[in-house]
Parts: structure tokens; C-alpha cells; sequence
């Protein structure tokens, strides 16, 4: 699979997972973009935006194995990861399998869960395995979680330790539709006789494979590569940033760089590949002192003085 045809097959995905969900198409390219580049993706916005429609709309899409674990604060890892039962027959302790195994899992209400849970997540996300009772289990290939929460219900969540948020390569949100989305919604609904829409698939799980394997592909020039490098070194030395963007981020920012360049049909990374990503992929990592909630300045607001202060380098687009 050549980048055109990587290209044209998610733009495909996209188009059927918008024929269900009303959403901005950037949006939906900036999920995608999780995908491609083999990373976790946080929907964080208020309830009845359509986060999981989305979540399940894509796993159909790209024909993959679908699975939802609901966070609740009586959740416990187990009940994620699974755990071992003994079998009368055998006399023996064989594994069941959590929800966690399958290729796309979407984590709902993520924040709702105490942070031992979450932590069960953590191996998951970064190792692609589960460690149960000194036994290690692979999980499927491709592994991608979805994860939401709503921001506006502060009581009886927890909030997501560091460690987790740096484990989601992209954190985004649906936003409320405008006008013409809310009448295309009822229109839809007007158009059919179920409540939830539904999606058709594009893909199979090889193709999402090769899918990925083509972002590895894409080339990026030394002077792309140091842009990406400033940009990160940026946020750490802000006066109201306390804990700037880590090394690791900046690696996520160059792999979603790579993925969105398969999306617009290119070999390369050009610095405007590296802007559409920037804020969604680096915004969430960063941690800010107390002060700067008092003078109004926000996480996004941080990434946006890095891009501006970085000196833009010049990329020939027939490279």
C-alpha cells in the first residue's frame, strides 16, 4: 500500500464514520491520526456530543473487534484486565480474558474510576500486554483505546494521574454542532426509524496494519525534525508552565506529524503538518502552576506562544 492509497482509505473511513456522527471533519482526522500513528485518543467534552458513537462508529469502520468498559468508582482492575478461575475439571487456574482484549476498547467515563483502576490501564496502553498474578498476556494488534470523560460533572470523578494523560497520544473534543449540524442530526433522525445511526465497514484488520505500517514510511527533513524538537523545549521554559512537555511527547508529536501527512497525501512532514497536530498531541501534557489559572492562561494557550516563537523552517513540497 503506496501513501495515495493510505490516504484514500482513510479518507473513506472518515466519510462513512460521518455519514453517522455529526461532527467537524477535522475532528474526525484528528481521531484518525491516533490511529495511523498507533496511539490512544481522549474525547473529553460534555455528555450527548456523541463521543461513544464515535468510539464504536470507528472500530466498525476500520472492522475491528469492539469492546466498552463503563468506569464506575466500584470498578476494579480485574474486572478490566481479567483474572484467573479455577477450573473443577482440571483442578487448574485458567485466565479469563477482560474487556481489555480486543483491537479497539473504548474507556467510558474514564475519570469516574479510582486511580487504582485506571492504573490497570497503564501497561495496556504503553506495552500493548497485561501483567495478571506474575503472567504477562499479549493483547491484540492493532490496540487502540478511546477514552471519554465529562468535563462539567466534577463530583464523583477522579482525575487522571500525569502518567495516564501522558500515555494518550492525542486529547480532543467533539464541541457542541452549529446550527446546520443540529438540523442535519434531526434530519438523520427524521430519516430513519432507530435512534442510533449505523456504520458500515472499509476496512479489516489487516488493512489497518498496513495502514500504520505506510506512517512509518512518511520522510521528514533534519530542520522538521529540529523545529519539532524546539517546539517541545518551548513549553518548558514558560514562566507559568511547571512541568513542560517530555521527550516522549515530543516523539508522539513527530508520529502524529507522519500520520497526518498520510492524510493529506504526502511522502513528507511540512511544518503545517506538524501545526495541525500540535496543540491536540502536546496541550494535554502539560502541567501549569497555580498562577496561571488566576491570570487566565490555559494549556493551548502555551503551545500556541511555542509555534509562534519557533522560527518556521522552509520545506520544498517536491521533496
Amino acid at each position: 500500500m503506496d501513501i495515495t492509497e493510505a490516504s484514500e482509505r482513510s479518507q473513506a473511513v472518515i466519510d462513512e464514520i460521518l455519514g453517522a456522527v455529526v461532527a467537524d471533519r477535522e475532528f474526525m482526522e484528528t481521531v484518525m491520526v491516533g490511529v495511523l500513528s498507533r496511539g490512544h485518543v481522549l474525547l473529553e467534552d460534555v455528555p450527548g456530543t456523541g463521543k461513544t458513537l464515535t468510539a464504536g462508529s470507528l472500530a466498525t469502520a476500520l472492522g475491528l473487534e469492539f469492546s466498552r468498559i463503563q468506569f464506575t468508582p466500584d470498578l476494579l482492575p480485574a474486572d478490566v484486565t481479567g483474572t484467573h478461575v479455577f477450573n473443577e475439571r482440571d483442578k487448574t487456574f485458567e485466565f479469563n480474558e477482560g474487556p481489555i482484549f480486543a483491537n479497539v476498547v473504548l474507556a467510558d467515563e474514564i475519570n469516574r474510576a479510582p486511580p487504582k483502576t485506571q492504573a490497570a490501564l497503564l501497561e495496556a496502553m504503553q506495552e500493548r500486554q497485561v501483567t495478571v498474578d506474575g503472567d504477562t498476556h499479549p493483547l491484540p494488534e492493532p490496540f487502540f483505546v478511546i477514552a471519554t470523560q465529562n468535563p462539567v460533572e466534577q463530583e464523583g470523578t477522579f482525575e487522571l494521574p500525569e502518567a495516564q494523560v501522558d500515555r494518550f497520544q492525542i486529547k480532543t473534543s467533539i464541541g457542541y454542532p452549529g446550527e446546520d449540524g443540529e438540523f442535519e442530526l434531526l434530519k438523520r433522525r427524521l430519516d430513519r426509524d432507530v435512534q442510533t445511526p449505523t456504520v458500515g465497514g472499509v476496512l479489516d484488520v489487516e488493512s489497518v496494519r498496513e495502514l500504520r505500517q505506510v506512517a512509518e514510511t512518511v520522510h521528514a527533513d533534519d530542520d522538521v525534525l529540529r523545529y519539532i524538537a524546539r517546539i517541545g523545549r518551548e513549553t518548558r521554559t514558560h514562566p507559568r508552565v511547571d512541568v513542560g512537555v517530555s521527550p516522549r511527547g515530543i516523539q508522539k508529536l513527530f508520529e502524529s506529524a507522519r500520520a497526518r501527512a498520510v492524510l493529506n497525501d504526502r511522502t513528507f512532514v511540512t511544518p503545517d503538518d506538524v501545526k495541525q497536530v500540535v496543540e491536540p498531541v502536546l496541550a494535554h501534557r502539560i502541567v501549569l502552576k497555580p498562577e496561571a489559572a488566576i491570570e487566565g492562561i490555559d494549556k493551548v494557550s502555551i503551545v500556541r506562544e511555542a509555534i509562534d516563537e519557533i522560527p518556521v523552517p522552509t520545506v520544498e513540497l517536491d521533496a
